[in-house]
């Protein structure tokens, strides 16, 4: 299948590779030039503006947006909404605000333009093992394109999960169970760390992640990094930056009463 590739950090370019693995074409634009060069190098083609990546795709065209949420998203989407035509088709697959997915699938459906949010999880490891995606929009929509959410996931890691905003929204609730699951791990092994007992930490989280109830992929990340860096982890940050997914969901909870302490 031919799609465009609009975004390639690191995300997008691996992305990218993973679908050129399954015989994909890719049409590859990015603000940086370096991004492009990279993606040609991969096996794109690539583009020096969203209207020249759109003139080199055929019709109805399939776009995947994999931009930072907000404003950029916006300004993506609108650029392409002037050059599109009818029955063309966009993939926003950034974290984008579930709201927002929904406007801009009512943007885009006043110019006969499909859209589709699809939440992305897998981060840089994605490319080997596959990218868990939760996946909203128009069930013809989607099934348009499934074949390229089918080569991107592992097995069982692609799901069509409803209408549009779906996608976002249980990626959104992804984000803070992520967030959530990290602090409680971080408080856990913190009180291992400081008991008196010398506990060897990469022990246990690899301990863990065999047969017991709270084994996770998370835990066996965690093994590497107390493998690589030690019981201390004092070259690894002690925070998370705020990407802004966990606190809507915060944000979510308290307008609609449920107890997310």
């Amino acid at each position: 299948m031919k799609i465009g590739l609009i975004g390639l950090g690191k995300m997008g370019a691996n992305m990218l590779k993973k679908l050129k693995q399954n015989d994909h074409e890719i049409v590859a634009f990015d603000v940086n030039e370096d991004n492009v060069k990279k993606a040609v190098e991969d096996g794109g083609t690539g583009a020096d503006s969203i209207k020249d990546l759109v003139a080199k795709l055929d019709k109805p065209r399939n776009i995947w947006i994999m931009v930072p949420h907000g404003k950029a998203t916006d300004e993506t989407i609108g650029q392409l909404l002037n050059e599109l035509d009818k029955d063309d088709l966009i993939i926003d697959g950034g974290n984008s605000h579930y709201t927002e997915s929904i406007k801009n699938a009512e943007k885009c459906q006043q110019k006969d333009i499909h859209f589709i949010d699809a939440g992305v999880s897998g981060g840089v490891w994605g490319l080997e093992i596959g990218y868990n995606l939760m996946v909203g929009g128009d069930e013809k929509a989607v099934k348009r394109v499934e074949p390229i959410f089918v080569d991107l996931a592992p097995e069982h890691g692609y799901a069509h999960v409803g209408r549009v905003g779906a996608g976002h929204f249980v990626k959104m609730i992804h984000n803070a169970l992520e967030y959530a699951m990290l602090q409680g791990i971080g408080e856990a092994f913190e009180c291992m760390y400081r008991s008196d007992f010398n506990i060897d930490l990469e022990q246990v989280s690899n301990l863990w992640t065999h047969g017991a109830v709270v084994r996770s992929w998370l835990l066996e990340l965690a093994a590497r990094a107390f493998k690589e860096e030690g019981n201390s982890l004092e070259n690894i940050a002690s925070y998370v930056d705020d990407s802004g997914t966990a606190r809507w969901t915060s944000e979510y909870a308290i307008k609609n009463s449920i107890p997310v302490p």
